[in-house]
């Protein structure tokens, strides 16, 4: 007698506990991640929906106003560029019989479950270093140490630039550099579904630590927990699932969705994975980007003056052009010899230029132009003799 319709059998009772199991485990690492990371749930997000990055400034005007003059506004500004757009993305892969039976179920099918949940994050987390890694506040520091303290100083005076509260900052760094750096200290290295991590280290909340293709030797990225975001876009309302691809979900927060089958016309056992998930960074320029370099020496700047539109000021050139957008300029003038300046030199209290301005100078003066980092420290200077309009 031929068994009854419907009935659940072996292989559906195997196939539907791998399913709930890959969506499970893969639910759950991103959890971890999260509570590792400090940032909030996961922001879900419509397929289409275009992420932008942005950077921050307030120009504060004086507070000093005569009894009722007009207060004037300190002027604020965002610029958002688009970094990215959600899609779901779709990934599938094939186990042969013959695999099945030469390596056994649980090692044919079960290990290659492993690698696939495994690449399907490192997809996500290696976009995200590789955003990290364009982060504009940028400098040079002399050891790995001074960069962890002044890459977690400089995210925190950005954020309170902003007015933006910080609760902990995050840090990334390369796994030789830490080593290196402790010798044969004793630290605990944690590992957690693929990720390393240091807790509470050098007044950080967590260290993750990258290898060489994810962050290069001698530099270290940070930024405040606050600006770390995880998008997602809902496999199980997607585009998919209605067109009648049905696809097992987390049931809470559905970061991915995942179908097993059978395929008999090839006779292999078929996975497929949908997920449209961007770790994000919402604040480009409060993302600290710290490179070490022990023997740091004063590059040159190529300083022209030409004659400036009104009387009395002078149009510089400057070659080559900054380093990193966050770079300021600095210049400093005397009648008769052109203002020294070293590597690393504070050049805070030297006048502020644009880099296109006119500047008020007299003809013959010498003129010491500085690019320096967001903590005026001296990078590269140039000097020339002013030729100003008459």
């Amino acid at each position: 007698m031929a068994a009854k319709d419907n009935l659940t059998k072996t292989a559906d009772i195997q196939s539907t506990a791998r399913v709930i199991d890959f969506v499970t485990r893969f639910a759950r690492n991103w959890e971890h991640l999260r509570e590792i990371m400090g940032i909030m749930r996961p922001i879900r997000k419509e397929p289409g929906a275009v992420l932008k990055s942005k950077t921050a400034s307030l120009t504060l005007q004086s507070g000093t106003v005569g009894e009722g003059e007009e207060i004037p506004y300190s002027k604020a500004s965002i610029i958002e560029k688009p970094y990215d757009e959600m899609t779901v993305e779709k990934y599938a892969k094939a186990v042969s019989i013959e695999a099945i039976k030469t390596y056994g179920y649980d090692v044919a099918v079960g290990m290659t479950d492993d690698a696939f949940l495994y690449e399907l994050q490192d997809n996500v987390t290696r976009r995200f270093y590789e955003y990290l890694n364009t982060g504009e506040l940028t400098s040079m520091e002399t050891t790995w140490q001074r960069a962890l303290a002044m890459a977690k100083g400089r995210v925190i005076n950005k954020f309170k630039q902003i007015h933006r509260t910080v609760t902990n900052v995050v840090g990334f760094a390369n796994v030789l550099d830490l080593y290196d750096y402790l010798g044969d200290k004793d630290i605990t290295v944690q590992t957690a579904f693929g990720f390393q991590y240091v807790q509470n280290f050098m007044g950080f909340s967590t260290v993750f630590l990258l290898s060489d293709e994810e962050i290069a030797r001698g530099r270290v990225i940070a930024t405040p927990v606050e600006n770390i975001v995880l998008y997602y876009v809902d496999p199980s309302t997607s585009d998919f699932a209605r067109a009648g691809l049905a696809y097992t979900t987390d049931g809470e927060t559905n970061l991915i969705g995942f179908h097993v089958e059978g395929n008999y016309h090839t006779a292999v056992s078929e996975s497929f994975a949908i997920m449209g998930m961007t770790l994000f960074a919402e604040y480009k320029d409060a993302i600290a980007v710290i490179d070490v370099d022990t023997t740091p020496t004063l590059g040159n700047l190529t300083i022209n003056s030409s004659a400036g539109t009104d009387s009395g000021t002078t149009k510089l050139t400057v070659t080559p052009g900054k380093e990193f957008a966050s770079n300021v300029y600095k210049y400093k003038t005397d009648a008769t010899t052109a203002p020294v300046v070293t590597y690393g030199q504070s050049v805070r209290n030297w006048t502020t230029w644009d880099g296109v301005s006119d500047i008020t100078a007299t003809t013959g003066h010498k003129i010491t132009v500085v690019e320096a980092d967001g903590t005026y420290k001296a990078l590269n200077a140039g000097n020339t003799t002013v030729t100003a309009q008459t």
